[in-house]
């Protein structure tokens, strides 16, 4: 009789995830959370950050320029925005968060804010706090598509939760039949593969 032992099922279904989709998820590739707020002179929905070490002049100018401005006028909400934006891209977790917050205490903000911040949840290792604002996200956009797909991301990656994850794709793919992840993957192979892959656990 062997005594090999069954993969946990975590590890099994990441190894599933990984060979069949090649998935960098830490590196931000494949499936990866996903920005949504545009910052000035960058684009929007890039996963890929600078460090610090890294800035362009042109951010950190800007980053100095919007420190003094709600430094100045904290109420601004919409200068809170862009600093976290900013932040966000220039790998500035911590701070974007610290940034996001206030400005949502300030204004109800929209789907795309509230998305952004839970990436920045996940990124400061709060997964369920990135869940709770991808919620609100969608509460305040129910159509809002990237919510959808970054809460899926979370559930399974951080929560070991392969059935909600599931469950957030599904109703991704009722909004949008022919979803994809960043990199082009068709969000339903993905979700049958793995339906497919827990009938076997």
């Amino acid at each position: 009789m062997s005594n090999t032992k069954k993969a946990p099922r975590k590890e099994s279904i990441l190894i599933f995830v990984t060979i069949a989709f090649i998935v960098g998820f830490v590196a931000g590739a494949g499936f990866a959370v996903y920005k949504m707020s545009p910052t000035q002179g960058s684009s929007s929905g890039s996963a890929a950050t600078t460090t610090p070490s890294e800035m362009t002049q042109q951010q950190t100018q800007a980053i100095t320029h919007l420190e003094e401005e709600v430094t100045r006028t904290p109420g601004n909400f919409q200068a809170w925005t862009q600093l976290a934006n900013l932040y966000f891209d220039t790998g500035q977790y911590t701070k974007a968060v610290q940034a996001y917050e206030t400005s949502l205490d300030l204004h109800a903000g929209n789907a795309n804010i509230w998305t952004d911040l839970g990436v920045m949840y996940r990124r400061t290792d709060q997964p369920q706090k990135a869940i709770e604002a991808f919620d609100k996200a969608m509460a305040l956009d129910p159509s809002h598509q990237t919510s959808r797909l970054n809460k899926g991301i979370v559930l399974l990656y951080d929560l070991d939760d392969a059935e909600g994850a599931i469950a957030a794709w599904e109703a991704l793919l009722d909004i949008n039949p022919e979803a994809t992840s960043g990199s082009g993957q068709s969000i339903r192979s993905f979700v049958e593969h793995l339906r497919s892959e827990l009938k076997k656990q």
